[in-house]
């Protein structure tokens, strides 16, 4: 394995699919070898402003391009890299910097400038990067608890009450792999992108990038425009928000999008009777996808999404998933309980307190905090998150919706 895995995706990428196109955006069509060299050259820069490894820097970018140069360039350093949302307001932005202590951000000027001052501008064929340092000392190493980490992301919210979940590159590689046992995709392959790439990035854009897949990125998730760029650039693969899917089945329109192999929805909870108006409105069934910080995806519902659309899935291969008592142990099939799993790709620490993944895991699995149920044949059905979960009469009654972590 190369000392920079990660990196060496976009590298590897670059020589088996240089002329293959990477990325549609607002800007037009970038290959691969063109956006290894952006990257590359990206990359050089920040080392000479100092960035290397033991150092955290966030990236902040609109979906596009951008976002991927920024990202590539910055772990390539071998800084450890949060992606951080342009919509993120002054106050957010702080309340990050102050928790997980990075050395700097980047920004492509698609947003509000995250820090006062600016160190320099690094030009990009289109566009460009603000790069400004934060108050923390550069001997002052990010994490060093873990070996090479690669990204941190929070759980959820951007305060001190979030977990700052690290992933290392040796994690980000399992966890990709393992992933697309499951998606199975590859350089015939077009992603219609239209969530925010600040919050799906290790298993989804990086996966595409190492297996050769074009991501066609939607300026918004307005269902004429989606379709519309789906049919453009022959789309083979929907990722989608509930709403998303929503507003498609909803569309009054009566074009199709022929090239659709699958439609995955993810983040949320989807009801039935979006999921029917989907397959009415476009021949194809909506596919849930179970993903988590910590772990990546390891659920799938593409087997049975036809026949019980509401499902997470089955494990994908190399993962255990198991209802679990409150000692941690599996229940028998059909019962609610704790959803536990076990599996490649896991986290390697929380940043704060700095909490290794083998003093968080459970009797080998990792609690998800969601009740879920499992069949006979291994098809997993989430029936609420257990901080909301009320027993009436040893019953346990769920009043809120569940809610999915994707990363």
């Amino acid at each position: 394995m190369n000392d920079l895995p990660v990196y060496e995706i976009l590298r590897s990428a670059s020589r088996d699919w240089p002329k293959n196109p990477a990325v549609y955006d607002e800007h037009g069509v970038m290959n691969f070898g063109e956006l290894f060299k952006e990257a590359e050259e990206m990359r050089l820069q920040l080392m000479r402003l100092g960035i290397k490894e033991g150092m955290g820097i966030g990236v902040m970018a609109a979906n596009g391009r951008h976002f991927i140069i920024g990202i590539f360039a910055a772990v390539g350093c071998g800084a450890a890299v949060m992606p951080m949302s342009p919509q993120l307001k002054r106050a957010e932005i702080d309340d990050i910097l102050q928790e997980a202590k990075l050395h700097a951000v980047i920004d492509d000027r698609s947003s509000i400038q995250p820090l006062d001052t600016i160190e320099t501008v690094i030009p990009l064929k289109q566009g460009s990067f603000r790069f400004s340092y934060t108050h923390i000392h550069e001997s002052v190493e990010f994490a060093p608890f873990v070996h090479q980490p690669a990204f941190i992301r929070f759980t959820s919210g951007t305060t001190g009450k979030s977990k700052g979940v690290i992933v290392s590159h040796r994690s980000v590689i399992e966890r990709i792999d393992a992933a697309n046992l499951g998606l199975e995709l590859g350089p015939a392959d077009t992603v219609v992108w239209v969530l925010p790439m600040a919050y799906h990035f290790m298993v989804s854009v990086i996966l595409y990038v190492k297996f050769g897949a074009a991501i066609a990125v939607a300026r918004d998730f307005l269902a004429k425009n989606i379709i519309e760029i789906t049919n453009l650039h022959t789309g083979t693969l929907l990722y989608a928000s509930p709403v998303q899917i929503r507003l498609l089945a909803n569309d009054a329109g009566q074009e199709q999008m022929p090239s659709l192999k699958k439609a995955i929805s993810t983040s949320a909870a989807i009801s039935l009777d979006v999921c029917k108006a989907f397959k009415e409105r476009f021949n194809l069934d909506v596919s849930q996808a179970y993903g988590i910080i910590e772990i990546g995806l390891p659920m799938l519902n593409f087997v049975k999404s036809a026949e019980h659309p509401e499902a997470v899935g089955y494990a994908l291969p190399g993962y255990t998933v198991d209802i679990l008592d409150e000692h941690n142990e599996p229940l028998p099939n059909g019962s609610i309980g704790n959803l536990g799993i076990k599996g490649p790709g896991m986290f390697d620490a929380y940043l704060i307190p700095p909490t290794l993944r083998k003093d968080v895991l459970q009797n080998g699995y990792f609690l998800t905090a969601d009740h879920a149920s499992k069949t006979d044949d291994g098809l997993i059905k989430i029936e609420g998150r257990s901080r909301s979960v009320i027993n009436i009469s040893g019953l346990k009654v769920f009043p809120k919706k569940w809610k999915l972590y994707w990363k």
